[in-house]
């Protein structure tokens, strides 16, 4: 049967379009109930008689009918395998993907689950159950009728399949249908046209058998919550706040909480290269980190300065009271706030949230805080993440919880509460547990982590794989090269290898072999869209979240040795001073003669004795790369530094066992060099064949104020660091070296590094063509080409590279530039999460290798603070704070000191002074490292200051006195696990 659909269309101009399509109605659609006798089932019954839930509200066989806004509050209640027998309508799904894709996901990933017992029911095309708009009608009403028709219709429908003799003598009791609504008006309706109807908490709650289930219900407002008076002032609403913006009384833009004070935060607005500071609870507002806001910017005599000191909420159990009641701890502490922001310190552009636009709340990790009341179901919930305020829960299981890493979701905050409201989601595992631990880190960074889905893996090739003729027939095949991959050891994802060999000529052919991962990835397709989710394959220690499925990665990509691949090469024609006469791209087929490790390749290239066609090879490549290197160093490339270690982990217990700094070799910046040369050439090549739409990768210059710490700090040395191009810096590096410090220069590149923009990744269209550098490179065009085993931005390249030579064939959405940008802006926040769990990884293994454990270690300061030394400890790759400043108590956080005991900042040559002791950046300096576990959540690793010694605040190790207060540096000797006296 046909009917007609009218609806209307607002267009980009502003008008009303009306449109009118065709609407199919049919009488064949099956209710998928094993009960039913009417409809034709073809033996498949997603509603059977073997889940019946036992609810005190309805004590009888049931199945249940939910709306659209049980499905968007209560997915966290619907994905526990406890619901089943459970009708989804057509109309209920479409509304949910038009409000939340997201959630749209997760109640189609049930909805597959066959165990489930959840049937989608095309009520939207059922001559029974289609309900037409009516004039004056708005879409949610319509929608909420729709709804209540075929909830109606069900329940008729199953009736009168019960009323035969044969069901009459089997005993049963009659099923019914429920509608569960959170929606009182539509609650009402359905009671008026007697439907079966309960509202989600009324219904979980009535499930005797899983009392625990009402943990996970989204709570508008608590249970016997009393009216508190108003916390915060009220936001303005969507359409005050679209007014204000238009009118350019407000501003717009992302918050981002402090972490390190909890009264502070900031707001990124285009007009403003800082930003708008936010300070005081009433000012933030209830916006949680990652918000997009609405901001009114105070009077210029209102101003204020990023506070310089540490503020963490202690009154966790303060009772709600409007803003003239706070309790004096958070008055002073504003106090506080506000007197360190203006003193000495230049004043900021200062403002207040009024409203939020779209609130970006997510799954929040961490522990229940111990309640001060006993037998109480409300409990306050820490965050992990420190710009993430409390939030309150109800919860009747916290003695389980108590020492568990949980996840908790936010469902609102009121005006009346301190804290926003939330529900108890799932249990991660037991606190320290390294599994769990590692689990936060993947959650907390928006890390994909689950597995592979069923749909992802059927795009995988069917094993045993092989290649077939028609395969070798369109690539080049280069198996009879001495090829080989040089890469850290037990390396599995192998995607890059090298060859060199001399020409008749006398010039060199030298190829980078890139694993031709987009052969196995077709464009559009689950595996395809699954990889461009993740972005980037993610590292922790000892623990890999891949990209692509293992299949790929560690096999059928990886490029091992003695295995023939598909590859994607870049084959250059040299002469012996590493300058390029010839370029070319092809697909082919490999077969590496050696897969090798940093250090097993090194030890071939100086090994006289080994004459053999590799090491010959390897030879080769490392001449040249020195040439390529020196030549980019010449052109203002720069050799940044950064701490980094490596952990050897148990292979059972998973903990570190041994840290180490990595070593760099003549083979790292081998392989280094060619990565380059072919990421540049590749670059180039795909930006003048697709000038608008190519993917590359730009590194921004530092604004000038950035480099100010690094001048000081050299200039107290000794040196003058020139920062007006990458030359001059480049330059003005080389010569910081001092003999009695040999890794003087270290720090001084690792302090530059910290001056750096960030690199991203971009469409070539965007930019104009002088915005393309990369400052750090020294390269005027730069993309990545050489990974497309753990970064989908090589994939894009390698798409954009076989199109352009013919080697496949393009596809809309390649050439499209705007998908491109959002791609590319995913790649972005991808690879930076990535950058980000992977250095909390490290740190969670240096506390566990720290655990029961004191350390005297030589070090050096990095940076001098306002209250504290940034100390970076050689042996171990890692940084600390070595806190300073006491508080009237006469502590400084780790140890307490006499009163006697000043630290004077100076501001002008950023030196910290007490008494004769006078600290530097770069001074060396003898620490005593240990781990303080009184913060269960937030372990940290401690330094106390061991030489200079300064009496009253050093470690008394019982050889020092009142003579060491202006000791020498420190010896090499270092004094381990020494006990305090």
């Amino acid at each position: 049967m046909q009917t007609l659909r009218e609806f209307t269309r607002k267009t980009k101009r502003g008008n009303i379009l009306k449109i009118v399509r065709e609407h199919y109605l049919r009488d064949d659609i099956g209710c998928g109930s094993d009960i039913c006798q009417h409809c034709f089932q073809n033996d498949v019954y997603a509603l059977t008689a073997d889940h019946d839930l036992q609810s005190s509200l309805f004590k009888y066989p049931h199945y249940l009918v939910l709306d659209t806004n049980v499905v968007l509050d209560q997915i966290d209640v619907l994905e526990e395998d406890v619901l089943r027998n459970v009708i989804i309508l057509t109309t209920v799904l479409n509304e949910v993907k038009h409000k939340s894709s997201s959630i749209y996901k997760r109640i189609n990933e049930i909805i597959h689950d066959r165990r489930r017992n959840f049937y989608v029911f095309v009520n939207e095309h059922h001559k029974d159950t289609y309900a037409d708009r009516e004039p004056d009608e708005t879409a949610n009403d319509r929608n909420d009728r729709a709804i209540r028709i075929a909830t109606k219709w069900y329940d008729n429908h199953l009736k009168s399949s019960q009323v035969s003799k044969s069901f009459q003598r089997s005993g049963r009791q009659v099923t019914r249908v429920v509608l569960l609504t959170d929606d009182a008006g539509n609650r009402a309706k359905a009671e008026a046209e007697d439907i079966l109807v309960a509202t989600a908490s009324e219904y979980v709650k009535s499930l005797s058998d899983h009392p625990l289930l009402a943990d996970k219900l989204s709570h508008k407002t608590f249970a016997n919550e009393k009216q508190a008076l108003p916390q915060y002032p009220p936001h303005l609403s969507l359409r005050e706040i679209l007014e204000g913006l238009k009118q350019k009384k407000l501003l717009q833009g992302s918050f981002q909480a402090s972490r390190e004070n909890y009264l502070e935060g900031n707001v990124n607005v285009e007009q403003y290269e800082k930003g708008i500071l936010i300070q005081g609870r009433e000012s933030l507002n209830r916006a949680v980190d990652g918000d997009i806001v609405a901001i009114e910017l105070l009077p210029q005599s209102e101003w204020s300065a990023p506070s310089e000191i540490v503020l963490e909420e202690k009154n966790v159990y303060a009772d709600d009271l409007p803003s003239e009641e706070r309790t004096e701890e958070e008055k002073v502490m504003l106090q506080q706030v506000r007197a360190a922001a203006v003193v000495d310190a230049e004043r900021t552009p200062t403002g207040r949230i009024v409203g939020i636009v779209r609130r970006k709340w997510r799954q929040y990790c961490g522990i229940l805080q111990p309640s001060l009341i006993e037998d109480t179901s409300r409990h306050i919930f820490v965050p992990a993440d420190r710009k993430i305020p409390r939030i309150r829960i109800e919860t009747r299981q916290a003695a389980t919880l108590q020492n568990q890493r949980i996840i908790v979701t936010i469902d609102n905050w009121p005006r009346n509460s301190r804290y926003p409201h939330g529900h108890f989601v799932r249990s991660l595992g037991p606190l320290g547990d390294m599994n769990t631990e590692n689990e936060v880190i993947l959650l907390e960074h928006d890390v994909p982590h689950c597995k592979f889905s069923e749909e992802v893996l059927s795009f995988l090739p069917k094993m045993p794989w092989t290649i077939t003729p028609e395969d070798y027939a369109k690539r080049v095949d280069l198996r009879d090269l001495y090829i080989c991959s040089v890469d850290p050891p037990g390396c599995t994802d192998i995607d890059d290898a090298l060859h060199c060999r001399e020409l008749e000529n006398g010039n060199l052919e030298v190829g980078v072999h890139i694993a031709d991962v987009s052969h196995f990835i077709r464009p559009g397709n689950a595996l395809d869209k699954e990889a461009a989710a993740r972005g980037t394959t993610v590292y922790l220690v000892g623990k890999r979240i891949d990209m692509v499925p293992e299949l790929l990665s560690s096999n059928l990509c990886s490029l091992v040795g003695g295995v023939e691949r598909f590859a994607f090469s870049c084959v250059w024609e040299m002469d012996k001073e590493a300058n390029i006469i010839k370029k070319r791209f092809h697909k082919s087929v490999i077969k590496s003669k050696r897969a090798m490790t940093y250090e097993e390749a090194q030890v071939l290239i100086d090994d006289s004795t080994q004459d053999n066609e590799i090491a010959k090879s390897l030879r080769h490549l490392n001449r040249l790369a020195k040439i390529l290197k020196k030549r980019r160093m010449d052109n203002g490339a720069l050799v940044l530094a950064s701490p980094e270690i490596r952990f050897q982990v148990d292979s059972e217990t998973h903990e570190p066992l041994e840290v180490e700094v990595k070593q760099l070799r003549d083979t790292n910046s081998m392989v280094e060099e060619f990565m380059l040369l072919a990421n540049i050439s590749v670059a180039e090549h795909i930006a003048a064949e697709f000038s608008e739409c190519a993917v590359l990768r730009r590194h921004p210059k530092p604004p000038t104020t950035n480099f100010d710490p690094l001048i000081k700090a050299a200039r107290y040395q000794g040196f003058e660091i020139e920062t007006e191009t990458g030359l001059s810096l480049s330059h003005s590096l080389d010569k910081c070296v001092k003999a009695d410090n040999p890794y003087f220069n270290t720090m001084i590149r690792i302090l530059t590094t910290r001056c750096m923009m960030q690199a991203v990744y971009f469409i070539s269209g965007s930019l104009q063509k002088e915005e393309f550098f990369h400052y750090g490179l020294a390269a005027p065009i730069y993309t990545h080409f050489t990974s497309p085993i753990r970064r989908y931005s090589d994939i894009m390249v390698h798409r954009l590279l076989a199109a352009s030579i013919g080697a496949d064939s393009t596809y809309a959405q390649l050439l499209e530039r705007k998908s491109n940008e959002e791609l590319c802006h995913n790649l972005n926040y991808r690879h930076k999460m990535a950058q980000y769990a992977g250095r909390a990884s490290v740190g969670l293994n240096t506390h566990l290798f720290f655990r029961g454990k004191e350390e005297d270690e030589e070090g050096y300061v990095l940076f001098v603070r306002k209250n504290a030394l940034q100390v970076l400890i050689p042996k171990y790759g890692l940084e600390g704070t070595l806190y300073l400043k006491t508080d009237k108590d006469g502590k400084d956080g780790h140890e307490r000191a006499k009163s006697t005991v000043v630290f004077t900042f100076s501001e002008e040559d950023h030196t910290q002074r007490c008494g004769n002791v006078v600290f530097h950046s770069f001074d060396p300096v003898t620490v005593r490292l240990s781990l303080d576990s009184s913060n269960v959540q937030h372990e940290k690793l401690v330094f106390r200051l061991v030489k200079p010694y300064i009496k009253g605040f050093s470690v008394e190790t019982g050889s020092e006195s009142a003579a060491d207060v202006a000791a020498p540096p420190p010896t090499k000797k270092t004094k381990k696990n020494q006990k305090k006296k």
